[in-house]
Order: C-alpha cells, then sequence, then structure tokens
C-alpha cells in the first residue's frame, strides 16, 4: 500500500478534545457500520464516497462536509474502487456540548443532536480546511490551533443553529429497559457477555431483544459491544497503551483478533493509529 493510502491521525495531548484523521488516497478503507462517543465532521477532500447515516444512504463529494452525532451508526465507503480522500475531526462530546451552551445555543449544559447530516458549500470547506492545516503544521502555536478550533466551531454551531429542523420525524427515543441493557454493555465491555444474561436483565425474549435493540441502536447488542471494545481500545493506544494490552484490556481474547476488529471499524490498523505521524503528533 502506498502512502497516500495509509491514514495519518494528529493529537495533541494539550488538546484532548480533538483528534483529526487524514487520508489521500480511501480507496482501500471500508467501513463497517460503527458509531463513535464524540461528535465528529468530516470533509471529503477529493473524489467521491457514499454516507451510510442511520437509515439513509447519500453520495457525497468532494468539498463537501458530512456530520455525525454521538452513537449515531454510520460509515462512509469508496464508489467503485475510485480515489477519494477526506479529513476526519473527532470532537469531544462534553467539551462541544459546553461550547454550544456556553455561546447560548442550548438551553442547558446538556447534549442534543445535531439535524443535519452535511453541508455543502465553498465557505464552511474552506474554513474546515484552514483548521485542518493549522492542526497539521507543527510549525503553528498551540495558542493558534486553539483559537482556529473554536472559531470554526463556535461558527459552524451557530449557522446551524439557524437552519430549519429537519422535517423528518425524529427518532423515537429507546424504552428504557433497553437503555439500561445498553448501559449494562458499556460498563462490561471487557468481560464475555451471554444473550442469555442480556434477555434476563431486559425481560426481553432472545428474538425480540436483538430485533429491538437493533431498530433503536443501529446495531446488535453483539456488535453495539464490539464497536464500544474497539472505541475503549482505541482510547487505550491514543494513552500508548501496547497493542497487546490494549486487546487485553478491551476483551478481546488476542492481538490478531483485535488488530482484526480494530482495521474493520476504524479502517486503520492498531499501530497506524498507535503511532501518528511524527511530524503531525505533539
Amino acid at each position: 500500500m502506498n502512502t497516500q493510502s495509509n491514514p495519518l491521525f494528529w493529537r495533541d495531548a494539550r488538546m484532548t478534545h480533538v483528534e483529526l484523521r487524514k487520508v489521500e488516497d480511501g480507496r482501500q478503507m471500508c467501513y463497517a457500520p460503527h458509531s463513535h462517543t464524540e461528535w465528529s465532521i468530516g470533509a471529503i477532500t477529493s473524489g467521491e464516497s457514499t454516507f451510510q447515516y442511520r437509515n439513509d444512504h447519500c453520495r457525497v463529494s468532494a468539498g463537501d462536509l458530512v456530520l455525525m452525532n454521538p452513537e449515531w451508526v454510520h460509515a462512509c465507503n469508496p464508489i467503485d474502487n475510485q480515489p477519494w480522500g477526506y479529513l476526519m475531526l473527532y470532537v469531544d462530546t462534553g467539551w462541544l456540548t459546553d461550547l454550544r451552551y456556553g455561546a447560548g445555543l442550548l438551553p442547558g449544559p446538556h447534549w442534543q443532536d445535531i439535524s443535519l447530516a452535511t453541508v455543502s458549500g465553498p465557505h464552511w470547506y474552506e474554513r474546515y480546511s484552514r483548521m485542518a492545516d493549522c492542526l497539521l503544521d507543527p510549525q503553528r502555536d498551540l495558542l493558534d490551533k486553539q483559537t482556529e478550533v473554536v472559531e470554526f466551531l463556535s461558527d459552524l454551531m451557530h449557522e446551524l443553529a439557524r437552519q430549519p429542523v429537519a422535517q423528518e420525524p425524529q427518532e423515537p427515543q429507546a424504552p428504557r429497559a433497553l437503555q439500561a441493557l445498553a448501559h449494562y454493555l458499556d460498563g462490561h465491555v471487557a468481560e464475555d457477555v451471554s444473550l442469555d444474561a442480556l434477555c434476563e436483565i431486559s425481560g426481553y425474549s432472545a428474538g425480540h431483544l436483538i430485533r429491538a435493540f437493533r431498530q433503536y441502536f443501529g446495531l446488535t447488542p453483539h456488535a453495539y459491544l464490539v464497536n464500544r471494545r474497539v472505541q475503549f481500545g482505541r482510547r487505550e493506544l491514543a494513552n500508548g497503551t501496547p497493542i497487546a494490552e490494549a486487546a487485553l484490556n478491551a476483551g478481546f481474547t488476542d492481538q490478531p483478533h483485535f488488530q482484526r476488529t480494530f482495521k474493520r471499524l476504524m479502517a486503520a490498523t492498531p499501530n497506524q493509529y498507535r503511532c501518528p505521524s511524527a511530524n503531525y503528533e505533539i
């Protein structure tokens, strides 16, 4: 694989609320449906890709921005092996909530999902690109990078708040029993959870549980748990944990299993994620 196909990750220990991923040629990078605890915003820098967002599917092309709420299942993938490039910014949900609340855009300090899934137009794409270039430039000061991030996201949040709310019916909230079950899975990521135990906790039959959980969370209970394990392992790797130890801590039986699953959901190997480009990491 050439270097343009390798994903590059930028992180800075002084700015733990944001992380940036850069891919110049993503034709060999395929994502399985997954979700993040962070809010995410991506920019298509070249070519086209598919964008699956919950039950919606569309094409996005160079100059488009894609927005993903935390916990919403999504996937972007190449079209017919055609080259496409992108940048993806992951933003800590709590930090962004505070930013929106401090700007008077939320009635309380609690996350609210953003209705728009895509933003088109040269203004916001250019603003995003300028912010990303700043983050990726090792010569730019910390204050400069922090300013670019805050100004871009503040201005974008104000713009999104002015947009009309989507007319589609709002996604129904999961029943309390299923919310409790998801919370249980969140707290037992590294354990070998059985379907019988989940049925006992929720009061659902096996078949009903799987169907209902997928209806509300976009994933089966098993896929949800695997996604949580990968996200847990991702945080471990970002903190410098060795791959084998991160795999064990996240509940994987061995390192190869962790590597295969991580690549399927993250379109990057654990080593690529753990070791950002020396030019980009601080």
